[in-house]
């Protein structure tokens, strides 16, 4: 959080930008550098953190950091537009500014994973702050037991990162499965849900961590399947990063029962949230 005053932001540039999607709600990835060098060398965030982000004059959301410190010293965020803040956003071009601020929340727990195998489960814009664990295990490759992803959307138009995932389809030290709902000609890889692709791969859960995002739908499914496939409900992990507001527990606007996700959270294990009903609603 910013040191002096956790309102005031930091500036930055974006060094890029490109589309990951079209349409109405489109994505957007912004490669983003502090503007401060003393910033960008105390900056410190791990996966599954957020960050406000802005545009002056328009406002600000609270966006998934979708890049592992693993990478370099710079920020990602991927954007779906979809309100006045992110259609603004969505404006900016290389060497425009935005403000940050953060990091907010807690992380997802990669260093006690470590000797584990990693799966992760995606939907849409939920493969954004699952993608800082595949970084991370990617970069510390040696010290993760495996590390599976399997990641849908609506259609393949609706996918991210679609260039990464294709490098990665070539490493023999990994293993990704892409699913779309509907058949499209020159599709190649699984049609159908994200949890019956889970179900139809039947991965194991010994020594397993499963993590997962996406649509609230596709989320209990999931839990669903997990629990038929033997997943205990402490190896099981989400991120509510899509409720957060402020980030620091002032407007009250993102509890889910008696916690704050701001706060407690975004990222909680399916035994902290399994009995509160509106985690998921």
């Amino acid at each position: 959080m910013t040191a002096d005053n956790p309102y005031i932001p930091y500036f930055a540039t974006i060094e890029d930008s490109w589309f990951e999607t079209g349409g109405d709600r489109c994505i957007k990835t912004f490669k983003v550098v502090f503007d401060d060098p003393a910033v960008r060398d105390s900056w410190n965030h791990k996966p599954g953190q957020c960050a406000m982000i802005g545009v002056l004059g328009e406002g600000e959301s609270m966006i998934s950091i979708s890049c592992s410190p693993t990478e370099g010293k710079f920020l990602r965020f991927s954007v779906m537009k979809m309100g006045k803040v992110t259609q603004a956003l969505h404006k900016l071009e290389a060497g425009d500014k935005m403000t940050v601020r953060g990091p907010y929340g807690n992380s997802f727990p990669v260093d006690d994973w470590q000797g584990k195998k990693i799966l992760t489960i995606g939907g849409g814009i939920g493969q954004a702050p699952l993608r800082p664990i595949v970084e991370f295990v990617k970069s510390n490759r040696e010290k993760y037991a495996g590390l599976t992803m399997i990641y849908g959307a609506r259609s393949a138009g609706d996918l991210c990162f679609k260039g990464e995932f294709d490098q990665m389809s070539k490493r023999d030290d990994l293993s990704c499965h892409l699913t779309i709902d509907i058949e499209e000609e020159g599709w190649d890889h699984n049609v159908g849900f994200v949890p019956q692709m889970l179900l139809d791969l039947n991965p194991s859960p010994e020594n397993t961590i499963a993590v997962t995002c996406g649509p609230p739908i596709m989320i209990r499914f999931v839990l669903e399947n997990l629990k038929k496939l033997g997943f205990s409900d402490e190896q099981v992990y989400t991120t509510l990063e899509n409720r957060m507001k402020c980030g620091i527990g002032k407007c009250g606007r993102c509890n889910a029962g008696c916690m704050y996700v701001c706060k407690d959270g975004p990222v909680f294990s399916y035994s902290v949230l399994k009995d509160i009903p509106e985690a998921f609603a």
